[in-house]
């Protein structure tokens, strides 16, 4: 006669597989987030600078100025374009007399890309390695307009995209109108094109 023997987990090995998953889990979290960081960061600096594009393909076609207009908020700039309406340059007192219109809904960066929003990281440099700029994101003049132009200029600048981790800089060429992408990389302390 054969006895069969029940086999299965002790106690103690089903413990082991638990605290096992448990720390894997633990380890990969972070690395996970941090990697959905960097993704939504970069979409959204990528999603900033298409529409930067487009204001100015917008200028060219139209033969007008066409303008970003960056306001400080809470609990971040939101930013809107306008089209000149008298041929003198989109200006803030224009855009309050209805002279320089509205073209499209207004915009937070953080609307569409969680967790993102327009600022420099403490402590880091400028993009140009200027230090101690503070966190500002939103450097293009003091009236924080950048104004493509139909002749393919633009007003000068930078626009910084920041996410939990990672840190973008979106630079405007005023001579040329065009749009680079920078990112900072925090083991060599420098800004690379992206």
């Amino acid at each position: 006669m054969r006895l069969l023997s029940a086999r299965g987990f002790t106690l103690v090995e089903q413990l082991l597989v638990i605290a096992l998953i448990v720390v894997l889990a633990g380890i990969s979290l972070p690395v996970t987030a941090d990697a959905v960081d960097a993704l939504r960061t970069q979409a959204a600096t990528r999603y900033l600078a298409g529409r930067m594009l487009e204001a100015r393909m917008d200028a060219i076609k139209r033969s007008h100025q066409i303008a970003l207009r960056f306001e400080a908020g809470s609990p971040d700039y939101t930013y809107r374009y306008f089209i000149d309406g008298n041929r003198n340059g989109v200006r803030s007192a224009d855009i309050r007399a209805g002279v320089d219109r509205q073209l499209g809904a207004l915009e937070r960066i953080g609307d569409n890309f969680r967790d993102v929003r327009l600022a420099l990281m403490e402590g880091l440099p400028d993009a140009d390695g200027t230090m101690n700029t503070g966190t500002d994101g939103v450097r293009i003049g003091t009236a924080k307009i950048l104004t493509m132009s139909p002749d393919g200029t633009a007003t000068p600048g930078t626009v910084y995209v920041r996410g939990k981790k990672v840190q973008y800089a979106i630079r405007i060429l005023g001579a040329t109108g065009r749009v680079r992408v920078l990112q900072y990389v925090g083991r060599t302390g420098t800004w690379i094109n992206r």
